[in-house]
């Protein structure tokens, strides 16, 4: 086990990914802001869904993420229709739209991350996604879980 002084410098670089997640932001359209950008990638990558999974993944309170859910629909990046189960429910889709806005977005991404990196090496760039995937695992990830039950004491969000 490390010793407590490198947790607490962990501590302090994983407060500092907060800053290049802002940054990079930044380079987002302005329509298209991060919580829409998630929006879209989980859709993407998941498949249809309900709300309140969204609200799992995302691991937000369902009124933020209907908030977030209208302003990508108003846009035209997402179908909502009734869900056959239960015609109550809605069921989320990226659109073809959508799906276009997600890979200008990545494409961006991309860019951003090979010029502000441009100077490492391929070996170093492969150690960060295996130690980040690392540390994701190590937290566990609501995206393999079921419920929200399940994700309320294991998930810390921002707002609940």
């Amino acid at each position: 086990m490390a010793a407590r002084s490198q947790y607490e410098e962990l501590a302090r670089h994983l407060s500092a990914i907060g800053a290049v997640k802002r940054e990079m932001a930044r380079g987002l359209p302005h329509d298209c802001p991060p919580a829409s950008a998630a929006v879209l990638m989980l859709l993407s990558k998941f498949g249809e869904m309900r709300t309140g999974r969204l609200a799992e993944l995302m691991a937000v309170d369902m009124s933020v993420t209907s908030r977030h859910v209208t302003h990508v629909a108003e846009r035209g990046w997402i179908e909502r229709h009734p869900d056959p189960q239960d015609g109550r429910s809605r069921l989320l889709r990226i659109s073809e739209n959508g799906q276009k806005q997600l890979d200008q977005l990545s494409e961006h991404t991309t860019e951003m991350l090979q010029q502000n990196l441009h100077d490492w090496s391929d070996d170093d760039v492969a150690l960060l996604n295996a130690m980040l995937e690392k540390l994701r695992s190590s937290f566990g990830d609501c995206r393999t879980r079921g419920t929200h039950n399940d994700t309320q004491s294991k998930i810390p969000t921002a707002r609940r």
